[in-house]
């Protein structure tokens, strides 16, 4: 019986993806536990700290299915401690000798922490591809958009025009930094971690370093410069990257949300028949899949900063704080996967409306180039007294609601320096995107390559 959304039958793709919950599901992480296990044996086996033959037995036995969970579940309640009960369950799949050698010179926290990091390298590999597909989706309507002129917003007015491509490829740039903040920390977080009791691995002797060594090179993991028993920086970094991607994530569901407004109508995360978007209200074509979105992604920024909480430690271990990794890392990554799953079928699925960003543009009647109006009468007036003259005829244009050429057409300050063609041409919108669509470009340029990693 599911008691929360991520794993509840109605909601819970939703809030997140089947592919990101098996990552994290009780199987994954025991067998992960296995799998520290193993590799430590091997390691060991290698160095001469314990025979071969076992070494090869736990390797062989070490699957999930050699655990009796019945018998985990009751000898936790016992003992109340997180690895005993599953080492003692291994241990009798296994020859007297090998089951000897399970956990041989390791902490329980070296095992758990190097078996969260192994889930954690299985999240961002389907992060990464994740966020590699928003990518795609953000480059293919930037390329597609990025000569559709539309009024640039700022502060929620008309500011000046941009183009739809170039308000895209802003999204996409994030997602390619966001690529790259991945590929720089992970060798900063995904590390194995084999310290022993306070970190010193004085449990294996003189062979302490070169079995750690082995133990993280078996694993695919990058070797701890010193025991991270109580350093928790990496998971809040590895925290902070996945609290930013939401953000952007977010970010741009909001975006939608917003030009898909009635009043505005340029943008539409997509609609098929049968969807629905009141139950009251038939004629409702609401932004349901982006609201949803940014409920998620609220999720994902909320339990984030845990990370950093747990940074706060005590000695050379303290168990208060890293019991909750197994907790909010786990449900940040699967709400962000649910989210970044919605909102590839938003960028896939979405409609924009030509005819309205057209309108729009126009709206204003325009104000919207009145920058470059005042800064070609400052090349006679100068800037501050274009300024005010601009600013007198767009305050009688806003008031009287009248074309803001009409008005200056008959300002003598304007037409005794610029003559009636040219100021049609200025004015015209379309002409006045600055290096929106050459930007765009660079961005295509420079992360197209990502796509291929």
């Amino acid at each position: 019986m599911a008691s929360n959304v991520i794993d509840s039958n109605l909601f819970k793709d939703q809030y997140g993806t089947t592919e990101m919950r098996e990552v994290f599901s009780d199987e994954a992480q025991i067998q992960k536990w296995l799998d520290a296990w193993s590799a430590l044996a091997q390691a060991e086996a290698a160095e001469g700290v314990i025979p071969k033959g076992a070494a090869d037995e736990i390797k062989d036995k070490a699957v999930y299915q050699n655990i009796n969970m019945d018998e985990v579940r009751e000898g936790f309640k016992k003992t109340s401690h997180p690895l005993m009960p599953q080492i003692k369950s291994f241990a009798k799949s296994l020859s007297k000798e090998a089951g000897g050698y399970v956990h041989w010179g390791a902490t329980t926290q070296d095992i758990t922490d190097t078996g969260l990091v192994l889930q954690l390298k299985d999240a961002q590999s389907i992060i990464v591809k994740q966020v590699q597909e928003l990518l795609s989706d953000c480059l293919r309507q930037a390329e597609k958009y990025k000569n559709l002129v539309e009024a640039g917003r700022t502060h929620g007015q008309h500011a000046v025009p941009i183009t739809l491509g170039y308000k895209i490829a802003i999204w996409a740039s994030e997602f390619g930094r966001h690529l790259e903040r991945i590929q720089q920390g992970q060798k900063r977080y995904l590390v194995g971690e084999l310290g022993g009791a306070a970190g010193t691995i004085a449990s294996l002797g003189d062979k302490g370093l070169a079995v750690q060594t082995k133990y993280c090179d078996i694993l695919g993991l990058e070797t701890p410069t010193i025991t991270w028993h109580v350093s928790r920086d990496g998971f809040a970094e590895f925290s902070s990257i996945i609290a930013m991607i939401a953000g952007t994530v977010a970010k741009i569901a909001n975006e939608v949300i917003n030009l898909q407004r009635t009043e505005i109508e340029e943008v539409e995360e997509g609609f098929t028949m049968g969807k629905i978007g009141s139950s009251t209200m038939p004629q409702k074509r609401n932004p349901m899949i982006c609201e949803n979105i940014v409920a998620t992604t609220r999720l994902v920024q909320a339990n984030a900063p845990l990370g950093f909480s747990a940074m706060v430690q005590e000695h050379e271990r303290d168990m208060t704080f890293w019991q909750t990794d197994w907790a909010y890392l786990p449900q940040i990554c699967i709400n962000l996967s649910g989210a970044m799953k919605m909102l590839h079928t938003v960028l896939t699925q979405m409609i924009v409306h030509e005819d309205n960003i057209n309108r729009n543009l126009f709206k204003t009647k325009g104000m919207i180039v009145s920058e470059r109006v005042m800064l070609e009468l400052g090349r006679y007036l100068g800037r501050q007294t274009a300024h005010e003259v601009i600013y007198e005829n767009c305050m009688k244009a806003f008031d009287e609601d009248k074309p803001l050429l009409d008005l200056l057409l008959q300002d003598k300050r304007v037409t005794d320096d610029v003559d009636e063609a040219t100021l049609r041409d200025i004015m015209d919108p379309e002409k006045y995107t600055g290096s929106a669509v050459q930007m765009v470009d660079r961005v295509l340029k420079k992360y197209h390559s990502y796509l291929k990693s």
